[in-house]
């Protein structure tokens, strides 16, 4: 019984896995192709409202078919910080970084290096003991990114990287705090409330910014709407829906070596589809990319013997009200 309940939980995960590398990824290209439409608060606010409007029929269906119980203030007061870094201060300095002129392969390539620096913090923060096996496995696809984000640098900008590259940089920072953040709380949110939570956020928090630099009004193309629906559903609902249920099925370490694969899936896309270059160098990235995630998807241990990384309260928690939240 237990083989014929584990085999459609494994092949569930396998599924979310492949489905959020695929959606992570179409954000970097998506943005491409936004902000050659608009500017990028007026990409983001139209984007924010899209989700907005979407999740509030979502939330009205959920509440008038199932006894959900609505989030306490007290549990979504967390998650408002956590939705700034995770949504403004993650997707903001991507947008701008692709405006600039950098490839969306190469800025999801340097968005990459955060596994490596997810598994740098993950001790000290939260009380958890990387295996060798896992740093093996880090370190391989920080290499491989390395690689192609030198092979990519040099090609498009003659090897004088401008400042724009600095900005991908400041996006996986702020996910990686959203992602300890998230950890560390024990104000735990259903998948949904954590959405909502944090488009609403993200949507007062664009707007103010594109009020105030004259970005609210919309160009009246269909290129426009049709990136801005598809960058709202792709890398904003179902990703992000992937990212948390991932991030608590897996954990930390696993979840961020799926990202190894976001960066060459997204420099593939790039290449068939604006003409990146695709060098060598890109190629050995890619093998060794792809060879970090058998290594770095095994849990670390907690110190004292804990063999996962959610704290036991906090799973316990979840286990007893995730049906029921929304």
């Amino acid at each position: 019984m237990s083989t014929q309940i584990g085999i459609p939980r494994r092949l569930l995960l396998v599924g979310a896995s492949a489905a959020f590398v695929l959606t992570w990824s179409s954000g970097f290209i998506i943005a491409k192709v936004g902000t050659d439409t608009a500017p990028v608060l007026t990409v983001l606010v139209w984007r924010y409202l899209v989700v907005a409007a979407i999740l509030a029929v979502g939330m009205l269906a959920i509440r008038l078919r199932a006894r959900a119980i609505w989030p306490a203030w007290r549990d979504i007061r967390p998650h408002l910080t956590i939705g700034l870094f995770a949504q403004v201060g993650y997707v903001l300095p991507i947008y701008l970084a692709v405006a600039a002129g950098v490839s969306a392969g190469t800025t999801a390539l340097i968005d990459a290096v955060q596994p490596l620096l997810v598994a740098t913090l993950v001790g000290p923060l939260l009380g958890l003991r990387v295996r060798a096996l896992q740093w093996l496995g880090l370190v391989l696809g920080a290499i491989g990114v390395v690689l192609i984000v030198a092979a990519d640098a040099s090609a498009t900008t003659s090897g004088s990287p401008t400042p724009a590259y600095l900005l991908p940089l400041v996006s996986l920072a702020s996910l990686v705090t959203a992602t300890f953040l998230e950890r560390r709380t024990t104000a735990r949110l259903g998948i949904f409330a954590t959405l909502t939570t944090h488009a609403a956020v993200a949507l007062v928090a664009v707007t103010v910014m594109a009020a105030l630099s004259g970005a609210l009004v919309p160009p009246a193309t269909s290129g426009f709407w049709l990136s801005t629906v598809l960058i709202a559903v792709f890398p904003t609902l179902i990703a992000y829906a992937l990212y948390w249920y991932l991030l608590r099925r897996l954990g930390i370490t696993a979840l961020n070596a799926l990202l190894y694969l976001v960066a060459p899936t997204t420099a593939v896309a790039g290449t068939l589809l604006f003409g990146d270059p695709f060098t060598p160098a890109t190629l050995v990235g890619l093998v060794l990319g792809a060879g970090a995630i058998a290594p770095a998807r095994r849990r670390p241990e907690r110190i004292g013997g804990e063999s996962r990384d959610t704290p036991s309260s906090v799973r316990e928690t979840t286990a007893r009200r995730e049906k029921l939240r929304l």
